[in-house]
């Protein structure tokens, strides 16, 4: 079922982001010295203790470290207790072909969902074997028709990749590598509100040409801000709130759990 069948008129569309929870096949799985699995389910608890409705769940690439079957099947039950329909975007870590097959059956791939005023497209900006991003001629196309068919509904962008620096050395030339044909796209369409990513494990809130510009913590390690060289911080694990108002208007915040006490392992390579 839809959640715009279910949602009450003139009340803002509550989104929640989970992003860049890289699980594993095994239960116990550590990235950089934290389970995984175990932040990401304290994270969804604090998700249901803070939101009393959430209309949609967009996890926003890296669900898997490993990219197994059994890594995407541990997404799904884990969040789970989060009452919504959910949309799963492919990141660098992902493989593609195991995450559709996880979400044969459901609409988590769609690339355009329509709740209430506002359309919401995800995009797939992975590409096999490499870290950094790129979305293709065929993806842009899409966005193209998603955006010009959207009508009055206002829109919200998503995929894994940031489009724009984000002050971290290291991170910024393993973003998405063709912004300028992205831009080249949205900056025709007023329409557009909001490009919201994962992939750079840290709280960003921008804008550009009157978009707002969002990224948001991970659900298990994060990156510290402003970094020359890889380096993780010592911020607690967490998800960003976006309350969608009919006007076109954009609430929204990050908010991170409490009591997670881990040992950065830097021996575990793989940016």
């Amino acid at each position: 079922m839809h959640s715009s069948q279910t949602h009450c008129a003139g009340a803002p569309l509550v989104l929640v982001q989970l992003t860049d929870s890289h699980l594993f096949a095994e239960e116990d799985g550590h990235l950089l010295g934290m389970d995984t699995a175990d932040s990401l389910g304290r994270v969804v608890d604090l998700v249901l203790a803070e939101q009393p409705r959430v209309d949609l769940v967009l996890a926003s690439g890296d669900l898997s470290q490993d990219g197994s079957l059994e890594s995407y099947q541990r997404f799904a039950a884990l969040t789970a207790p989060i009452d919504a329909p959910a949309r799963w975007v492919s990141g660098n870590h992902d493989e593609p072909l195991t995450l559709q097959l996880a979400c044969a059956g459901t609409e988590r791939l769609a690339v355009v969902t329509d709740l209430g005023r506002w359309r919401l497209v995800v995009l797939d900006s992975s590409v096999p074997g490499s870290v950094p991003g790129q979305l293709d001629a065929a993806q842009l196309e899409q966005l193209d028709a998603a955006l010009e068919s959207a009508g009055e509904r206002h829109v919200l962008l998503s995929f894994h990749h940031h489009p724009v620096a984000v002050g971290c050395s290291w991170l910024d030339p393993i973003g998405l590598r063709n912004p300028e044909a992205l831009f080249a796209v949205t900056d025709r369409y007023p329409n557009l509100r909001c490009i919201l990513w994962g992939h750079v494990h840290q709280e960003i809130d921008g804008q550009r040409n009157g978009v707002r510009l969002l990224a948001s913590p991970s659900t298990c390690v994060q990156f510290a801000p402003g970094s020359e060289e890889f380096q993780v911080s010592s911020e607690a694990p967490g998800y960003r709130w976006l309350r969608l108002h009919a006007d076109g208007s954009i609430d929204t915040g990050v908010s991170r759990v409490s009591g997670i006490d881990f040992v950065i392992d830097y021996s575990i390579k793989g940016y």
